[in-house]
């Protein structure tokens, strides 16, 4: 093995760092509509879910769409809304003049574009790739290409080391497509959150929610007799022990879920506040220590967060991972069929020599 060149690695690694930082200047800086909060820094801004899509070439405002009353309102943006006389903008949000609040908000976010943008290359990707081997490339032949090949390799892993492992072997071909699909659009949601102007989709609590919303129904439409046993029944375990049992079972079906939710949620959004926060101290210390002390001290700064953005980007794989693994062991252990033979010669058993 080679040796690793240190000052190389870092000189390319504050030269990738800074090209991120060019793409974007007004990264860290906040809204002009939060003047007079006396800060340069706007953390959570970056992380937010909002009204308007950011780009490296501006801000895109999005569609305003609200329930009132019964009554739906459409603007093509918040300041269209606002214009129109209809609604006023409070702490809470948009609410109608009257002071009727909005029922139901509909709105195109950006958080919900980048939800879009990785379902749809997750659908091109793999819409793409079926062509290819309906044309039996990949499929008579070997794959040829290398986004075809990362894409046998992926799929071959999902199915092989993550269905087939832990769903019964027959029933583990029906759920490959849906653990594919969600591996691939919840690692490109959290690769666009590398992206200095971009979000990441993941970072908002109601879209994992939501991804762990879909593993939880089509855990429990495929649990088996037996699965529902085993939740209010427990064959082989005595009446009064259910009291405690079942009520423990039960809240189980949902804290699984929830966990799901929440780790993703969590590790995506502490990742992109950690880069904007250490970005961010190169504000702080200039204006403690003043411009020299900050500039110089933003050498150092900007090659960690170049190490950060790596090891983000390792991140964003592994979370995408272990969100496929933790929802094909929930449905693997619905789907499988126990066999009680064994527990109830046991039961047998015991009564006989208590008798």
């Amino acid at each position: 093995m080679g040796r690793i060149d240190i000052s190389r690695f870092l000189q390319l690694a504050s030269i990738a760092a800074l090209i991120l930082l060019i793409s974007n200047p007004p990264l860290l800086a906040a809204d002009s509509t939060d003047e007079g909060s006396g800060s340069s820094i706007d953390v959570m801004g970056k992380v937010a879910d909002h009204d308007y899509f950011d780009t490296a070439f501006g801000k895109i405002y999005l569609p305003r769409i609200l329930f009132v009353d019964g009554e739906i309102y459409f603007y093509s943006s918040t300041k269209k809304a606002l214009e129109s006389g209809e609604f006023t903008q409070t702490d809470a949000g948009l609410i109608r003049s009257d002071g009727a609040p909005v029922s139901l908000d509909m709105s195109i976010t950006s958080h919900l574009l980048y939800v879009w943008f990785g379902l749809i290359l997750t659908f091109i990707i793999t819409f793409w790739a079926g062509r290819k081997y309906k044309s039996g490339v990949g499929r008579k032949t070997e794959p040829k290409g290398v986004l075809l090949n990362i894409f046998e390799v992926v799929f071959v892993f999902i199915r092989d080391d993550i269905a087939k492992e832990f769903i019964p072997a027959d029933k583990y071909k029906k759920f490959v497509p849906y653990l594919f699909t969600i591996f691939m659009a919840i690692a490109f949601m959290n690769l666009f959150g590398l992206l200095p102007w971009a979000a990441a989709a993941t970072a908002d609590l109601t879209v994992t929610a939501t991804l762990a919303a879909i593993t939880f129904f089509i855990t429990q439409f495929n649990g088996t007799k037996d699965h529902w046993q085993h939740v209010f029944v427990f064959p082989g375990v005595p009446a009064w022990s259910r009291i405690i049992l079942t009520p423990v079972e039960v809240l189980g079906l949902f804290t699984k879920p929830f966990a799901l939710a929440i780790r993703l949620f969590a590790n995506m959004l502490s990742g992109k506040i950690m880069i904007v926060s250490i970005l961010g101290l190169i504000f702080i210390f200039t204006d403690m220590f003043g411009s020299v002390i900050g500039a110089s001290s933003g050498v150092f700064w900007v090659i960690l967060t170049a190490a950060l953005y790596f090891l983000k980007a390792l991140v964003a794989l592994i979370q995408a991972y272990v969100f496929t693994l933790l929802s094909a062991v929930f449905i693997g252990m619905a789907a499988e069929e126990h066999h009680h033979e064994h527990d109830e010669s046991s039961v047998a058993h015991a009564q006989d020599v208590q008798t």
